[in-house]
């Protein structure tokens, strides 16, 4: 199989696997024990602290580990929410679920900004919405269109009016340079198996001084501020996978990218690459294809050994266009023929070229089964 759905989730690097076997075998001690084992497991969980620290210019005091990405965006907002007065929630429209849901069941006023075409807010609009905010919670880099936001410019505009500011930086970690103070942000979430670690397991950057109220109450763990019995192996591959996903070029992951997409814009007519080709993440394609439905195009994939998604992930299976593409004003006939083609690191060159060709017979036999035309190729440009 040539897997190109990196922006869902990640394999595991024979390295983070071979970190996480000791905690799973024998390693097994409770991190809050008092014995020799248990004092093991907890200067594990310290030492993976620092290794996720240093991947985004934190300090190891400042991570706080959980149990995913969407635990991290519920327990950012919830205390956004518990400890800021009166005001709106300001969030943009291309936010993941966990955003979205999570802000809409706090029951506090909430404010969309909208994006451009090219799929990044609008800072104009931004601006507008601040007056009367309470704090702000913006992507870092979209999951389905791979869109990198103005974050920092974002960030600025919102400390002029002294608003705290949580980032949702799951997909953007690992696959572009994170530091959260050159970023200016209060708050940050990640997750290990965006970038080559395990599922289960996150982190919630909790800027020092900052104000804070824990989402779960129990037995202390994390410094009081986030109860629960450490997940050890599991904290142990993330750290592992943040030193390794720091060794890895951007720019050779790009590069597959970029060989993909021009093999694509050769061989098949009427395709259109969605959002700001200037602003995105090097791993990510998002393509619609004239006269092609999503759906079709995935099983002939599929069949043929490529694994990737219609959209995002999340919206697998809904038989509608994301929330994603219809604020970028996609047409909907358009949005369902889209494709999100995501490349990891362990991806080849080979993978690349054959996940192309492979594409392009898709496309062809659909269009030959369909028996409709098509347009001419469509790069986005603002």
């Amino acid at each position: 199989m040539i897997y190109l759905d990196a922006n869902a989730t990640t394999p595991l690097p024979p390295e983070v696997l071979e970190s996480m076997l000791p905690w799973l075998r024998d390693g097994f001690a409770n991190p809050s024990g008092a014995y020799a084992g248990a004092k093991l497991a907890r200067k594990a969980i310290d030492q993976a602290r620092g290794q996720v620290a240093e991947l985004i210019g934190a300090d190891a005091g400042e991570i706080i580990f959980n149990g995913g990405g969407t635990e991290s965006v519920n327990t950012a907002l919830h205390s956004l929410d518990k400890l800021t007065g009166p005001g709106a929630a300001v969030v943009s429209a291309i936010e993941h679920s966990a955003v979205l849901r999570c802000v809409e069941n706090l029951m506090r006023e909430t404010r969309q900004v909208p994006v451009t075409s090219g799929g990044r807010i609008d800072l104009a609009e931004f601006t507008q919405v601040l007056e009367g905010a309470a704090y702000v919670s913006l992507m870092t880099a979209n999951n389905e269109t791979g869109i990198i936001q103005p974050l920092r410019e974002a960030v600025e505009l919102a400390r002029t009016r002294g608003l705290p500011v949580h980032t949702d930086a799951i997909q953007a970690v690992g696959k572009i340079a994170m530091d959260v103070r050159e970023l200016g942000v209060d708050l940050l979430s990640l997750s290990a198996h965006k970038f080559n670690g395990p599922k289960g397991v996150g982190a919630l950057y909790l800027r020092e001084g900052l104000r804070f109220q824990p989402l779960l109450f129990g037995g202390g763990q994390e410094s009081g501020r986030r109860s629960g019995t450490e997940n050890t192996a599991a904290i142990v591959g993330m750290g592992a996978a943040a030193v390794w996903i720091s060794r890895i070029s951007k720019e050779s992951v790009g590069l597959l990218r970029d060989t993909f997409e021009a093999i694509v814009l050769e061989k098949i007519a009427g395709v259109t690459i969605n959002g700001d080709t200037a602003h995105r993440l090097p791993n990510t394609s998002h393509l619609s294809f004239t006269a092609c439905d999503a759906a079709g195009l995935l099983i002939l994939l599929d069949d043929a050994g490529v694994a990737c998604s219609a959209g995002s992930a999340c919206m697998t299976g809904k038989q509608r266009p994301s929330h994603v593409q219809l604020a970028m004003g996609i047409p909907e006939e358009r949005a369902k023929s889209s494709l999100r083609i995501s490349f990891s690191p362990l991806n080849t060159l080979a993978e690349a070229v054959a996940a192309a060709e492979i594409l392009a017979k898709a496309v062809e036999k659909l269009r030959r089964v369909q028996g409709a035309g098509v347009g001419p190729v469509v790069v986005y440009s603002p």
